[in-house]
């Protein structure tokens, strides 16, 4: 008090605020270690902030302002004008549900992505969400709720993974959560949703600790032994390759777990492993010595599991290889960076994924999403579309967070998804299996065909 007291008194009536008062008795270490994480307010929005500020349009802006001064008739055209404009912004069309959503009773669940890691990904899982979104409150909401969607950024950062996952545990009217998107992230936070028993519906993350991880912890990929089977079987049967090097991320839980599955299903095919030593996470990488050390060993071949975030290192090493070794990868290449940065440095690379738009049955979901995004979609929009519209069918059944689990888990559980119905083995993995895709050249430039459904 007398700190305080005395401070007032000052002829300038200089007040000390009170975490000074905290750090002059307890010492600043403590107050370091208390301080919150440095705008974690600005990680979360349901249309009252923008979280993607990548040239957004003022209609959008004004969308937003209205949304955060209470009028939601003006946010709602607000966001509808900026749609006319910028199709493509799954952001807007999530927001703008929200609006519509906020003068009636209501469902919320949360939508986990890297926007400020990796855009690209964030929007492609975004325009998932955002299209099973907007199919269900255009049919009156879920049992005449209307659904509402909270955006959150986790920059693919597990330490900020955690924080997002602690708040939304915390935040009762969070009924469920697709994400995150690295499997770093998603295997950091999955302890706290678990414990928190909140569902988790990760619509991108493979890594083999997520399997069976708990009875709150769900994904709508299949487990990686279903991705790295068919590729390796590839490799020995149709490419005729014997002898494979790989270049991973040794600290990324996926790659790790890519790595691992496909050198046990190459070696029980037949094919072998080259001796060489790949890490991109190293600090001694160098994609023209990984390369000479792989060829020098022997290897017709080269594997590259990159993290998603890191996808560049990847690149590097194609551009360096230079044709000379046949190019096969995970999943998290199927992106439009790969084309674009890659071009003939890939040209005949082979991956598994999950979903793609031209195989089966996902002709019709990619259609519908090209008329809506007002272009082409990959698996990450298609898997996290398949994770919305199974908490949208478990809220169905029940709008509690354990109801929802319990819904999720039982034996009989299934829901229309992207490309057939969403099923989920008691590991919590999604039941599927993978299609193989090639880079090939195409009218305008490159671009990932399916050689096997």
């Amino acid at each position: 008090m007398n700190i305080k007291n005395n401070a007032m008194k000052t002829k300038h009536k200089f007040k000390v605020p009170p975490i000074v008062l905290i750090s002059l008795i307890f010492g600043v270490g403590f107050v370091l270690t208390r301080l919150p994480p440095k705008n974690s307010d600005s990680r979360f929005s349901f249309g009252d902030k923008l979280l993607i500020n990548d040239n957004p349009s003022k209609a959008k802006k004004d969308g937003v302002e209205a949304i955060s001064k209470g009028d939601s008739q003006e946010a709602i055209a607000a966001f509808q004008t900026s749609l006319t404009q910028h199709p493509n912004d799954p952001e807007t069309l999530i927001y703008l549900n929200n609006a519509k959503a906020e003068d009636r009773d209501s469902l919320k669940i949360a939508v986990v992505v890297p926007i400020s890691s990796n855009l690209n990904i964030a929007q492609e899982m975004l325009r998932g969400v955002a299209m099973a979104q907007d199919e269900i409150n255009q049919k009156g909401g879920i049992n005449s709720k209307f659904l509402k969607v909270e955006i959150v950024n986790d920059e693919n950062d597990p330490e900020v993974a955690k924080q997002v996952a602690e708040t939304l545990v915390k935040d009762n009217n969070i009924l469920g959560v697709i994400g995150h998107n690295s499997s770093n992230a998603s295997v950091a936070a999955a302890p706290i949703y678990q414990q928190g028993q909140l569902v988790m519906i990760t619509p991108t993350s493979f890594a083999n600790d997520l399997s069976g991880f708990g009875s709150y912890i769900f994904r709508t990929v299949p487990t990686i032994r279903y991705m790295s089977d068919p590729v390796a079987q590839y490799v020995v049967k149709t490419a005729r390759k014997t002898k494979v090097a790989i270049c991973y991320d040794s600290q990324a839980p996926d790659n790790v777990s890519s790595k691992d599955e496909f050198v046990a299903s190459l070696l029980s095919k037949g094919g072998n492993i080259a001796p060489t030593v790949c890490d991109f996470s190293a600090p001694t990488f160098n994609p023209n010595q990984a390369v000479a050390d792989a060829v020098s060993s022997g290897a017709d071949s080269l594997l590259l599991a990159p993290h998603v975030d890191r996808l560049e290192k990847a690149m590097e090493v194609a551009r360096a290889n230079r044709g000379r070794l046949a190019l096969f990868s995970t999943p998290t290449l199927y992106t439009i960076k790969t084309l674009q940065s890659g071009q003939e440095d890939v040209n005949g690379l082979v991956l598994p994924v999950p979903w793609h738009p031209k195989s089966g049955s996902a002709q019709a979901f990619a259609t519908q999403a090209r008329q809506l995004w007002g272009g082409e979609i990959n698996w990450r929009t298609a898997t996290a579309y398949d994770a919305t519209r199974a908490a949208i069918a478990g809220l169905q059944k029940s709008q509690t967070r354990e109801g929802l689990q319990a819904v999720l888990r039982s034996q009989g559980f299934s829901a229309i998804g992207a490309n057939g119905d969403v099923k989920f083995l008691p590991t919590g993995d999604r039941l599927g299996k993978a299609i193989l895709i090639q880079v090939q050249p195409s009218a305008s430039g490159y671009e990932f065909v399916p050689i096997q459904p």
